[in-house]
């Protein structure tokens, strides 16, 4: 299984220093990817968790630590399709894949916060629908000469869109939600799957069947799509009963246990520690904690 690291996006750890730092050593640990997240707003009362308190924008940060950076596979998990006119995604996707020399990994959500679609102007209803053209139409401007589409959400009409990603093909679409329709969907028409921060790990072998079950039936080999955890790991003294809580032998075996129900990549991610993720924690000691946690989940061979 694969062992990928989230970069510190979300709360006071997230700074141009450790940027750079928790990249850069991730890449001389082995690990294969590093990852950020979308999050526009958050509400005044916080209902949201701490960490969706303030979270840098994924593409920016991912642009800022691809130079930085050279053979580590740079993910964002999730954004979310609505926000963007494809063509718009599609350009930005495509410069940042050019500019790290073809290691993005494009995590694509429908998004679910009615505060942030009426922020940005979108429509709530009938995201889903939308998606299925949206994913397609993406693929096109990363690949057409010309692109000429009058579909019935999107309409591009014809042009040349360049420079095409390094890809080929484009960057790989991995799809984010945990609803059945999300997961026959990520079967159907992406490279793979990412669980969100609060799937239960327990039981998300049974969404892994879900999104196989859809490829098969859609007539894809469902060992070719990739089934990314996001990993929100929390370090403990004690055993903890929830998944990827407690020791970090304890955490390993968990580990273990989420191969074991299909999935093929984990990344690690402390943005979701109420210790760390929040404007309120101190920076220095949060970093420190990731410094430990990078080394001890070192992939084997680093």
């Amino acid at each position: 299984m694969e062992l990928g690291f989230a970069l510190p996006v979300s709360g006071s750890w997230a700074t141009v220093d450790n940027l750079v730092r928790v990249a850069t050593r991730a890449e001389e640990l082995g690990y294969r990817s590093l990852w950020t997240m979308q999050r526009l707003l958050s509400p005044p009362d916080g209902s949201w968790g701490d960490a969706y308190r303030s979270v840098l924008d994924p593409i920016t940060a991912l642009s800022y630590v691809a130079a930085r950076t050279t053979q580590v596979r740079l993910g964002v998990a999730v954004l979310n399709m609505p926000f963007f006119a494809p063509a718009l995604l599609a350009k930005q996707l495509a410069t940042l894949d050019l500019l790290s020399a073809g290691r993005v990994d494009a995590g694509l959500g429908i998004g679910w916060s009615a505060e942030e679609f009426a922020a940005v102007g979108a429509d709530l209803a009938g995201r889903g629908k939308r998606a299925d053209e949206y994913i397609s139409l993406l693929r096109r401007l990363w690949t057409d000469g010309v692109v000429d589409h009058d579909g019935p959400h999107y309409r591009v009409p014809a042009s040349r869109t360049d420079p095409k990603p390094v890809q080929a093909g484009g960057p790989p679409i991995l799809l984010g939600g945990a609803a059945e329709p999300a997961l026959r969907r990520a079967g159907r028409l992406a490279d793979g799957w990412i669980s969100s921060s609060r799937a239960d790990l327990a039981t998300i072998g049974e969404s892994v069947q879900v999104v196989r079950a859809a490829a098969e039936s859609a007539g894809r080999d469902p060992d070719d799509l990739r089934m990314i955890c996001r990993g929100v790991v929390l370090v403990r003294p004690d055993q903890g009963e929830r998944p990827l809580t407690g020791t970090v032998e304890k955490i390993k075996d968990d580990l273990g246990g989420l191969a074991a129900q299909g999935i093929t990549e984990v990344f690690v991610d402390l943005n979701f520690d109420p210790a760390i993720g929040t404007p309120d924690a101190d920076p220095a000691a949060s970093m420190a904690h990731a410094e430990s946690v990078l080394s001890a989940f070192a992939p084997a061979g680093a």
